[in-house]
């Protein structure tokens, strides 16, 4: 089967690695190149400053975008219209000591805006942002750029990562997000010299991806986000977790279809075994790539590492055994933890993410029913071994708050077999063996 293979480096704050997989299969996988119908952007029109424009209300809202036009989309009474003189001054003419990162989608900057009218202020006063500017040829492309704008223009929750504005001035494609200040999980994770994160925050991490990820999934909204990451998970200055990128989300499938078929896109190492394989995408596709997140917050090994020996760099296939197990956990947990963790509650993140790495989808939990569990670990019962705390975390590792979410089932259900899946950090004692899952 053939399989093309491309790479782009996309995120408001982070720069990390996304796969788009070309599903037009023939027996045997090859690195490709990708074409060029997003790398040449549509002309749109210039984003000068409405007259009359109102501060967003981050109030949650569930209402799924419908297919709009571009005009109507932009045109949102959620977003701000900046022009590019806007932006530019923001960032102080996009100067490299403001530059936050860079990538193949282009460049993120750190601006700084008026609170109350928005207009660009003085470094050091107003309001932080993070600018995400786009190179006219960059992978992610006039389409994906209209895509978050329309969800993240409509969609708001406390766990999406919030999108204050866009500019489409000319050939320039912006967009204004709030600055996180503790960047990506990602980064904290896997960077070398990163302070290791201690259970408390982990689990406060997990708990917030998945209300945003629930959020999401809710019969109302009925949207797939289809690139869960470690890197799309950002944390504000209270390690309170928030999905960002919405450039591959997709409205879910209505009325009686349990999938929606679509081109495969996604990262290498989250992206299910089934929609990998068939280009079927559900929910479902969804709660195994939060399966793969919970299973690096427990190890501090990536979702696929080539550099490990080749038992070791799928890190599913790597660590399920052990999952299965409580007696070898403690074998695949992080070793930057130093033991300090409570096990009954690390037991039963291993068996949510189980659970959430089943080759069936249709066995797979409902990211409500997932929310729910681990909320429920909060619970002093699952932290008989209290693990001990560096004094920097105390002011962010306390318990989060429940959520005020129904629980719902999925309305969607989708079969699959198969992990086609990888691994990074040291594990403390040798790994557990494995075989191969197909």
């Amino acid at each position: 089967m053939h399989m093309q293979l491309n790479v782009c480096i996309f995120c408001p704050l982070c720069l990390h690695t996304c796969v788009v997989f070309n599903h037009e299969m023939s027996d045997q996988s090859k690195v490709g190149s990708k074409s060029s119908s997003s790398s040449n952007p549509s002309t749109a029109k210039t984003g000068s400053t409405r007259s009359s424009w109102t501060v967003p209300s981050y109030k949650e809202s569930r209402e799924l975008p419908t297919p709009r036009t571009e005009g109507e989309i932009l045109s949102s009474s959620n977003l701000k219209a900046f022009s590019f003189g806007d932006l530019r001054a923001a960032s102080r003419n996009f100067r490299s000591d403001s530059l936050l990162g860079e990538g193949g989608f282009g460049y993120v900057f750190k601006g700084w805006i008026d609170e109350q009218t928005l207009a660009p202020s003085k470094p050091g006063s107003g309001m932080v942002v993070a600018i995400k500017k786009l190179k006219p040829e960059g992978f992610q492309g006039h389409k994906e750029w209209l895509t978050e704008v329309d969800y993240l223009g409509q969609l708001h929750h406390q766990n999406l990562v919030k999108l204050i504005g866009y500019c489409s001035d000319g050939d320039n494609r912006l967009l204004v997000y709030e600055f996180m200040p503790k960047g990506s999980l990602e980064n904290h994770l896997f960077r070398r010299g990163a302070d290791p994160l201690p259970w408390g925050i982990r689990l406060k991490v997990a708990i917030g991806a998945a209300r945003g990820l629930s959020f999401l999934h809710d019969a109302e909204n009925q949207v797939i986000y289809r690139d869960f990451k470690a890197s799309n998970i950002l944390l504000d200055s209270e390690f309170n977790a928030k999905l960002s990128d919405f450039g591959l989300a997709k409205a879910g499938p209505t009325g009686d279809r349990t999938h929606v078929s679509t081109q495969v896109m996604g990262t290498r190492g989250y992206a299910a075994p089934e929609y990998v394989a068939t280009g079927r995408l559900s929910v479902k596709a969804d709660v195994y790539s939060y399966g793969v997140v919970l299973l690096e917050l427990l190890t501090g090994r990536r979702a696929l590492d080539k550099s490990k020996p080749a038992s070791e760099q799928n890190l599913v296939d790597w660590a399920r055994p052990c999952l299965r197990d409580k007696r070898r956990l403690y074998r695949v947990m992080d070793s930057k933890l130093g033991g300090q963790y409570p096990k009954k509650g690390a037991h039963a993140v291993a068996s949510i993410a189980l659970q959430c790495i089943g080759n069936d989808a249709k066995a797979r939990p409902a990211m409500s029913e997932v929310l729910e569990k681990l909320e429920q670990l909060q619970d002093p019962k699952y932290n008989v071994t209290a693990p001990r705390v560096d004094p920097k975390w105390t002011s962010s590792s306390g318990s989060v708050p429940r959520s005020p979410m129904k629980v719902q089932p999925s309305p969607r259900r989708l079969s699959g077999s198969g992990s086609p899946l990888p691994a990074v950090a040291g594990s403390p004692l040798p790994a557990c063996r494995t075989t191969q899952v197909h």
